[in-house]
């Protein structure tokens, strides 16, 4: 085969570093900017936190002879230092949070007689025990784990002998392996001495598939109950909990999310004031000290000595990268700001009291042509992002919906759908409840033209069952 020489002619697009820089930058939220800030100033030694103007003091001088030794022979400056010898000794920081659950199952094990061999099983299933107490592995698993992680040889009766005995712990319906069982486990560490509970023990046995499913006549049928004895029975039910593990939180991780706001909003006498949270961010700025060195190192006719030629590279490369940092910094704030300002705009109607049924249909081109920035832009700038109001944190997200025609030709937006949803479903008749196929006449009476399937998929996105699982008696 021969060798063909081709010359061609392509255009391509590359991003610039500090084009990067500012794609990445906006989409932190404040929390992580924070912290992006504090690395950055960590990492590029020209950059400093700014500090108050009464607090500012002359740099002190410095000689470069202290960065640059007369016998160094580095080939080049190194951007990280490591400043530990070899025989220092790393010790971790431990930090601790309380017990966990599963801490706490074993120290009650530890009170009980249990054989060594007992204990080792017991330790393993409460080992595979779920945060929310739950034991979602089945029995043949965990003895193939134990005969090849632990090594002990040990049957599925055996272990749910065992499993029987931290069924008998604290919090009550730990280690159950479904919620019929967990239900269960609960109601049998009580006296059952009423006739309520004896009945709830007897559906949670015999009929929890009806019961689950919410076909209450048929079972006030098969009991023979009247209503007013199945009611007081469902409330004994209803104190049980599923999720046991729950329960236990001295060890327990906080899964709630904090969230610190992008944007502040006041609302002064119907006049909207709309600020950039800058929170604990740090101002930054270029250190003093490195400009009056590359000045010392530069002679009064420009020339420079060949021994500072590496150091007044590594400078400038650091200057250079600190101001593409902090321009980067300033533009992610006017196009936050920018974009705020035309969302803010859109939606005033919104913004003045709260009410969700007055959000406007709002797309991001809408907000994309109105600012004159790109689509994907707009996208970095709502992503993530949450905005403090007198009515609430809100996330810009939410704020964008779909829009939808009424048969008198108003366009409205989705949300205005969602609430008339709510407020039917939470006026609705319990005992029979509103069907699907009865919201959607509802609404097209109201003038939404919208179809059953579009009312399931509001209603899901609601978190809202089905019309049978929401039948009470």
């Amino acid at each position: 085969m021969g060798t063909n020489l081709q010359q061609t002619i392509s255009l391509q697009t590359k991003l610039s570093p500090q084009q990067i820089q500012m794609i990445k930058l906006l989409e932190l939220p404040t929390m992580q900017l924070e912290q992006r800030i504090k690395r950055e100033i960590e990492e590029n030694i020209v950059l400093e936190e700014e500090q108050p103007a009464d607090e500012e003091r002359e740099p002190e001088k410095i000689s470069v002879e202290e960065y640059i030794g007369k016998e160094d022979d580095t080939p080049s400056y190194k951007a990280r230092i490591n400043n530990f010898s070899k025989d220092d000794k790393q010790r971790p920081v431990y930090i601790t949070e309380g017990r966990s659950l599963q801490e706490y199952l074993i120290e009650q094990l530890r009170f009980r007689s249990l054989s060594e061999r007992d204990m080792a099983i017991a330790v393993y299933i409460v080992g595979s025990i779920d945060d929310d107490g739950y034991l979602r592995r089945d029995l043949s698993s965990l003895s193939d784990d134990m005969a090849f992680s632990q090594g002990i040889d040990v049957s599925e009766q055996e272990i749910e002998r065992v499993l029987g005995i931290i069924h008998q712990l604290e919090p009550s319906g730990v280690g159950a392996r479904n919620l019929q069982e967990c239900l269960l486990l609960q109601m049998r560490q009580q006296r059952i001495d009423t006739r309520a509970k004896r009945l709830a023990l007897k559906i949670l046995t015999s009929y929890f598939d009806a019961f689950a499913k919410k076909h209450y006549e048929r079972l006030m049928s098969r009991l023979q109950i009247s209503e007013e004895e199945f009611r007081e029975a469902i409330e004994q039910i209803k104190c049980l909990y599923p999720k046991p593990g729950n329960l236990y939180t001295e060890g327990g991780s906080d899964t709630t999310p904090y969230i610190v706001p992008d944007f502040v909003l006041d609302n002064t006498d119907g006049e909207l004031r709309l600020t950039l949270n800058a929170g604990n961010i740090p101002e930054v700025r270029i250190s003093r000290r490195y400009k009056e060195m590359l000045r010392d190192m530069v002679a009064p006719d420009g020339t420079v000595r060949e021994k500072d030629r590496e150091a007044i590279q590594f400078v400038k490369s650091k200057i250079d990268s600190a101001k593409w940092f902090i321009s980067a910094i300033k533009q992610r704030h006017d196009t936050l700001m920018r974009t705020m300002r035309t969302i803010l705009d859109f939606q005033r109607e919104y913004f003045l009291d709260g009410d969700k049924s007055k959000l406007r249909p709002m797309i991001l081109k809408d907000i994309a042509d109105r600012t004159g920035l790109d689509v994907s832009t707009i996208s970095r700038v709502v992503n993530s992002k949450y905005i403090q109001t007198p009515f609430g944190i809100i996330l810009l997200k939410s704020l964008f919906s779909e829009g939808m025609q009424t048969s008198s030709g108003e366009e409205v937006s989705s949300y205005e759908i969602k609430k008339i949803l709510q407020d039917c479903i939470d006026q609705e008749d319990k005992r029979r409840p509103l069907t699907d196929e009865n919201l959607m006449d509802i609404l097209n009476a109201k003038g939404y033209c919208i179809a059953r399937r579009t009312v399931a998929k509001y209603r899901e996105m609601l978190d809202i069952p089905v019309a049978r699982m929401r039948k009470q008696i």
